[in-house]
This record gives structure tokens, sequence and C-alpha cells, in this order.
């Protein structure tokens, strides 16, 4: 009796867990959306000038192919799905700019972040792609 007791209670506390996990996670980026403002965890490539350039931090979120393909100058890469994993690796000070090549996957890694608690990480709005195209700073 006390083992079918014992196994219906570790069965019921292991079944509930990835529930539970799911409401903390939940209620944090809730918590999250509802105190920040529209534009925040946004950057735009015409923001980047020379000095925006170069007191950030880059990290680009593609694979290793692409990034040893082309990335921003200085970036570190990290790919998306690494971040929290990789989480130490990233400074917590100063801005840190996540990219990708058009700002989705960057995007969601940035959201990890940010509900994570790191607020000084934005994501590039438009990727590499817009940074080639519209950053108001390239070095050469």
């Amino acid at each position: 009796m006390f083992k079918t007791f014992a196994r219906t209670i570790l069965l019921t506390s292991v079944l509930a867990a990835p529930a539970y996990a799911s409401e903390e996670a939940i209620e944090a980026m809730s918590d999250y959306m509802a105190f920040q403002e529209y534009e925040s965890g946004i950057m735009v490539p015409a923001q980047i000038d020379k000095m925006v350039f170069e007191a950030s931090t880059f990290i680009d979120t593609r694979d290793a192919e692409q990034y040893e393909t082309a990335t921003i100058p200085g970036a570190v890469n990290i790919e998306w799905r690494q971040v929290l994993e990789r989480i130490d690796e990233i400074p917590q000070e100063g801005k840190v700019i996540l990219f990708c090549n058009t700002g989705s996957l960057s995007a969601q890694a940035t959201f990890a972040l940010r509900v994570a608690g790191r607020e000084n990480v934005v994501v590039l709005q438009s990727g590499f792609i817009g940074w080639q195209r519209d950053a108001a700073y390239k070095p050469e």
C-alpha cells in the first residue's frame, strides 16, 4: 500500500512539474510585457552611429557558417538558441545588440534574455541585412 502511494505521489509530482514551470514562465513573460514601453528592446540600423557602434557589444545569433561568411566587425557568435545557456558570456553592462539576418531569430533571443533580466540587450530590427543597407556607421 505504501509503495503504491509513494509511486502515485512521485508520478503526480513529476507530471505536475512541467505545468508548474510553464506557469512560472508565463508569469515572468507577462510581468515583463506589462511594464515595457512599445519600442523597448529594439534598435534600428540608422541609430548605429560611430559612438553607438564603439560603445556596444554585437552578438551575431546566426549559425557559425553564416557568421564566418560575413558579420558586423567585432561581433561575437552565440547562436540564438544558446543565449540562455551562454548568458555568462553576455555583458551585463553597456548596450548589447543581437542580430541575425532579418531580426526574427535574434528577436526571440533578445526576448528570452530580457525576461531573464538583461535590460541592456536589444535586437537589431531588420538584422544584418538592414545594418548593411541602413547603418549610420560602418567601420572600414
